[in-house]
C-alpha cells in the first residue's frame, strides 16, 4: 500500500506544479467544485473555513467550495473516502484507524493539520473527589462510543500509570453527556475541551469547580483534527487542494487577528448559535489546539514526521491494528503545503 500511495503522490505533485507554472496562485482558468464536510456543527471553530468561503478566498483560487456540517470524524473520514465529499475536517487518528482497517477501501490523505494538540480532555467535579489520573480508578466515565478521548483512553491510563481497564464507561449521546456529569449520575467524562467546558458552565458548573485533564497536558501528545482530501481527488485536481489550503491559510491569519469578527461568518450559517458562547469556542480552540509552540515554530499545517511515526505507532497499539498499520507518508501528504513563510500567522 505504501508504495503504490507514494507513487500516486509523485505523479500528483508533478501535476501541481506544471499547475503552478500555467496558473497564478489567485485564480485558476477553470472552477473547480469541492464538497467539503466538517467533523461537527457550525459552532466557533468553523469560522476559519466559512471564513474563507464568505470572503472568496477560495473563489480567488478557482475555487467553488460547498461547506456542510458533520456529525463526528469518523463519519467525515468515511464520507470522504467513499466520494460524497471531496475533502473534510476530521481527526488524524481515526484517519489512521481508517487507513489500517480498510486497505482496499478508495484512500485518502491528511493535507494540513488544524490541531496541532488533541482537545480531548477528562473533566470531572472537584466535589466528586476527583484530583488526578490516579483517583479515576474504579469510577464511571461517560462519552459516546466515537468520543476522541474515550478512544485514546487506553493512551491516557498508560501515561498516567493507571489501567486501562480500571475504569467503567457508559457510552451515551453527545448531548447527554455532560448532564450526565452535572446531575452526578457520572463521575467523569471525556469530550473535546473547547466544548465540553461550554456545555457544562451552560449547565450551571463553574470552571473553578472542575477538574480538567487535557490529553495533551498529561503525556499524550497526539495529533488532533486534520484536513483530509480523497487519494483520487487529489490526483485529479492537485492545483485544487494547493488553492483550498492557501485560501484556508488566508482565513486562519485572519481569524487568529480577529476571533470575535470571525465568529461573525459562524453566525451566517446559523443565527441560533450564542455569538459569546462561539467566540469564547473558538478562543479556546486557538488556545489549547492550534496555537501551539510547534505551530509557531514551524507554521501552521505541518507535521514532525517522527511524531507522527510515533502517534501512528500508539494508535495502531490502543485500536490493535495488526495488519496493515500505515506508515507517516501513508497518512500524511506535505506536497500540498502554502510556503512556510505564507504559514508563518500567529500574531505576536
Amino acid at each position: 500500500m505504501t508504495t503504490s500511495r507514494n507513487r500516486l503522490r509523485r505523479t500528483a505533485a508533478a501535476a501541481g506544479l506544471a499547475a503552478a507554472l500555467i496558473f497564478p496562485a489567485t485564480g485558476t482558468a477553470d472552477t473547480v467544485d469541492i464538497d467539503f464536510q466538517l467533523d461537527w456543527r457550525f459552532e466557533g471553530p468553523s469560522a476559519p473555513f466559512l471564513m474563507s468561503a464568505s470572503r472568496g478566498y477560495f473563489e480567488d483560487e478557482g475555487l467553488d467550495v460547498s461547506i456542510d456540517s458533520g456529525s463526528g470524524s469518523a463519519e467525515t473520514i468515511n464520507r470522504v473516502a467513499s466520494g460524497a465529499y471531496d475533502m473534510g475536517f476530521g481527526d488524524l487518528n481515526a484517519l489512521v484507524e481508517f487507513l489500517a482497517n480498510n486497505p482496499d477501501a478508495p484512500s485518502l490523505s491528511a493535507v494540513f493539520v488544524v490541531y496541532d494538540g488533541s482537545p480531548a480532555a477528562v473533566f470531572a467535579k472537584k466535589s466528586s473527589g476527583i484530583e488526578e489520573p490516579a483517583d479515576l480508578a474504579g469510577k464511571t466515565l461517560a462519552a459516546p462510543s466515537f468520543d476522541t478521548g474515550r478512544r485514546a483512553w487506553p493512551l491516557f491510563a498508560r501515561a498516567n500509570d493507571l489501567e486501562a481497564d480500571s475504569v467503567s464507561w457508559d457510552s451515551v449521546d453527545p448531548a447527554l453527556r455532560e448532564q450526565l456529569l452535572a446531575s452526578d449520575d457520572v463521575d467523569a467524562i471525556t469530550g473535546f475541551y473547547f466544548t465540553s467546558l461550554l456545555n457544562l458552565e451552560s449547565r450551571g458548573i463553574a470552571e473553578e469547580d472542575l477538574v480538567i485533564m487535557p490529553f495533551p497536558e498529561y503525556g499524550v501528545e497526539l495529533y488532533g483534527n486534520v484536513i483530509v482530501a480523497r487519494d483520487s481527488f487529489i490526483e485529479e485536481h492537485p492545483e485544487a487542494v494547493s488553492g483550498f489550503l492557501r485560501a484556508f491559510t488566508r482565513g486562519m491569519a485572519a481569524t487568529l487577528e480577529d476571533p470575535d469578527g470571525a465568529v461573525d461568518y459562524v453566525l451566517e450559517r446559523d443565527d441560533l448559535v450564542e455569538r459569546d458562547m462561539e467566540v469564547r469556542r473558538l478562543k479556546l480552540a486557538i488556545e489549547g489546539s492550534i496555537d501551539t509552540p510547534a505551530a509557531r515554530e514551524n507554521g501552521l499545517g505541518a507535521v514532525d514526521m517522527e511524531r507522527l511515526e510515533l502517534t501512528i505507532g500508539q494508535v495502531a497499539d490502543v485500536f490493535e491494528l495488526e495488519d496493515n498499520v500505515p506508515s507517516a507518508e501513508d497518512v500524511f501528504n506535505s506536497d500540498f503545503l502554502p510556503d512556510q513563510d505564507d504559514r508563518m500567522v500567529f500574531p505576536d
